[in-house]
């Protein structure tokens, strides 16, 4: 287990890095998305990753890895959004942006170190692929889950899956090796 906080840790660092100077570049522009719109940035994001997997080949160059990342930010902004109150401002300070992002990966951290000890770190004996479909089958739950207003019976909501698809990027940056 503390082999895979390691990893978790650089790779989430790697993460946060691109996070905090993509904030420099476009500040907060990011909070203009409504849920639909950051759960289809995801969808973008990992249909790619899914396409490339099939396919064995990719145009554009930039590699799997990348958007593996992105969907840890995308996550990360889309728990930031999921609790915005209604007083937050659209474009958030520099630091109040870090401290959020902080707060939520601590968050992503913490579960994952609670679910890895109770699964025995499963996910070590999985395929990147089946992450990816992991992801995907996340992103259509939030979809739904958004056509019910936010309303589910007896499954976790929308915070949830977020966690866990940051997760499950993750693990996949991990099984890719990523350092």
């Amino acid at each position: 287990m503390s082999d895979t906080l390691v990893s978790y840790t650089n790779i989430t660092a790697l993460c946060r890095e691109i996070y905090l100077n993509k904030s420099k570049d476009y500040g907060t522009a990011w909070r203009i998305l409504r849920p639909m719109g950051i759960a289809d940035q995801l969808y973008i994001k990992a249909n790619r990753i899914r396409t490339i997997q099939e396919n064995g080949s990719n145009l554009v160059g930039d590699g799997v890895e990348g958007e593996f990342m992105a969907i840890v930010n995308y996550c990360i902004i889309g728990l930031i959004q999921l609790n915005a109150t209604e007083d937050m401002s659209l474009e958030l300070s520099f630091e109040q942006a870090k401290e959020l992002y902080d707060k939520y990966l601590e968050e992503a951290s913490s579960l994952m170190q609670r679910k890895n000890h109770d699964y025995g770190e499963a996910w070590r004996l999985m395929q990147v692929e089946s992450l990816t479909d992991l992801i995907l089958m996340k992103i259509y739950r939030i979809k739904q889950i958004i056509n019910n207003n936010g309303q589910t019976l007896v499954s976790e909501g929308i915070e949830g899956n977020y966690y866990d698809m940051l997760n499950y990027a993750v693990f996949a940056l991990i099984l890719r090796g990523v350092k």
